[in-house]
């Protein structure tokens, strides 16, 4: 409720100080205040129409989709009451003047209407502003109800001050209102650049820097006035996380020193843009540093394997490389396998939510062991001491010819040059002619079936869990190694351009100008 209030009291403000000083412009002109009136309703009602319009919308979204326009909305706020803040702690001290002389203009240029225009664009501008801004504190607060009573009384003291002033009965020090205003609205804005980034997470946008950093229960317990204060006022979760705590310090550090930074002590002209290329140089180097320094957790699997058979046995499995070739092979006590993966061909998938390259190996062939005939009798005991349906002992008394093939399907996961995940699984049939039999019949004879493995549980447990490890960390040091770069690098371009700006529009230094000459020179503004 208090930062609703406060959002709506200084907007509020900057709106009826400004149609304040028109009115009283238009007045002690002689003109009539009808036209303006109008366009001020006409901003009033656009602006309510924003808000409503983004809300609608919003609440229509999916709800990833939700969080992800929250999140843009934050975005917009925090950029809008930025340029709020830095303007009006620039011209606060001669708004009236400055108004003034534009209302003056605009009578030059035209009639009352031309004024109205100017009433117009100023109040929805602050009109839309509020709308963004107080969408997002209500999206971020935890009562709605109550964000809205103090946007309301906040608004409402507002435009009782402006027809104080209006009237001349109230005075008020704008420069050190906004001032003060301006470092409440900064935190405010900081905890909204959290939100935001909140948001962006559960919209699936950013999924870096999400370790928790501290928990604050025992600072602000739930429902106390200073858990209000911290999570409902300046918008700080009980359970920070990293990439949020880091987008509140570079908001607010950064604003909040510039909107108390004492005017007497700023640089001007030319020591200002060699200010500032030295900053964006300080950024460029820690984000240089940052790049190389931070190295990202790599995890190999092991290239041999244990595999364990249905059938109790056990054996290994061995992974080389030749080339762009991956080559494994596997041993068991009863017979050997292998197979070969060209690895450049093959793309990385997910198993057990890790990325692997998997090949899969299918061979064909007649079973090593097996007789050529077998009698009825043995026929009974390999169908699991049945007879095969469709067949009996007094038509069909054998023996019979039989002919073994086992399909063989061998499925590997690797990552780099170890294993991840291996399988098999065969299925013998046998074809059966002769002994009665009118035509030849297929079966599937369930003692016949060679055993099929797999890769031993710890080891593969081991494997997928390395690497969910190496991925979260890599994941994680993202975050310092590029990301935290990136965000140096485009600071380090804003301030080079401005100061490059700065340079060409500072007038250079004559050679013959005096010392004390030269020193003014560099302190023009």
């Amino acid at each position: 409720m208090l930062a609703t209030l406060v959002i709506g009291l200084r907007e509020g403000l900057e709106a009826s100080l400004i149609v304040g000083i028109i009115a009283a412009f238009l007045r002690r002109t002689g003109k009539p205040l009808r036209p303006m009136w109008i366009g001020v309703g006409v901003a009033v009602v656009l602006s309510i129409a924003v808000g409503v319009t983004l809300q609608l919308v919003s609440a229509s979204l999916p709800q990833a989709a939700q969080e992800g326009m929250e999140s843009i909305i934050g975005l917009v706020a925090v950029t809008i009451v930025t340029g709020m803040i830095g303007w009006m702690n620039i011209h606060a001290r001669n708004m009236k003047r400055e108004l003034e002389q534009h209302a003056a203009e605009a009578l030059r240029d035209g009639t009352a209407w031309a004024l109205a225009g100017m009433a117009f664009l100023a109040v929805l501008k602050e009109g839309f502003e509020t709308s963004v801004f107080l969408l997002a504190a209500f999206q971020s607060s935890t009562s709605v109800l109550a964000a809205s009573a103090g946007a309301v009384i906040g608004i409402a003291i507002a435009v009782a001050i402006g027809i104080g002033i209006f009237r001349g009965g109230v005075r008020l020090n704008l420069g050190r209102f906004f001032k003060i205003t301006g470092v409440f609205l900064v935190f405010v804005a900081a905890g909204l650049v959290l939100t935001s980034l909140r948001t962006a997470h559960e919209a699936g946008w950013i999924n870096i820097g999400q370790q928790q950093t501290i928990t604050l229960p025992w600072l602000a317990a739930g429902g106390s006035v200073p858990a209000a204060l911290i999570t409902g006022v300046l918008g700080i979760p009980a359970d920070p996380r990293l990439i949020e705590v880091l987008g509140w310090f570079a908001y607010l550090v950064p604003t909040l020193t510039y909107l108390l930074w004492p005017a007497t002590r700023r640089p001007q002209g030319r020591s200002l843009s060699t200010f500032r290329l030295s900053l964006a140089a300080g950024l460029v180097v820690i984000g240089a540093v940052l790049a190389v320094a931070v190295t990202l957790p790599t995890y190999q699997p092991a290239s041999t394997a244990t595999l364990v058979a249905t059938d109790g046995t056990s054996g290994s499995a061995t992974l080389t490389r030749d080339g762009t070739e991956l080559k494994y092979s596997t041993s068991f006590d009863n017979g050997a396998g292998g197979g070969t993966v060209n690895v450049a061909t093959i793309p990385v998938t997910s198993h057990d939510g890790v990325p692997t390259k998997a090949a899969t190996s299918v061979t064909t062939g007649t079973t090593p062991g097996r007789s050529s005939t077998i009698t009825l009798d043995q026929l009974v005991a390999l169908n699991g001491n049945r007879l095969p349906i469709g067949m009996s002992a007094i038509d069909n008394p054998g023996p019979f010819t039989v002919k073994w093939v086992t399909t063989s399907s061998t499925r590997v996961w690797t990552s780099g040059r170890g294993f991840v995940d291996a399988t098999n699984s065969s299925t013998t049939i046998a074809t059966l002619t002769g002994g009665g039999l009118a035509s030849s019949r297929t079966l599937t004879p369930t003692s016949a079936q060679v055993p099929g493995w797999h890769m031993a549980a710890a080891e593969r447990t081991a494997a997928v869990n390395g690497l969910l490890d190496a991925t979260a960390s890599s994941r994680e040091l993202l975050l310092w190694k590029l990301w935290v770069p990136i965000v140096l690098a485009l600071a380090a371009l804003v301030l080079l351009g401005y100061a490059l700006r700065g340079r060409l529009s500072t007038p250079p230094i004559p050679a013959t100008t005096t010392p004390a000459a030269r020193k003014s020179k560099e302190n023009y503004a």
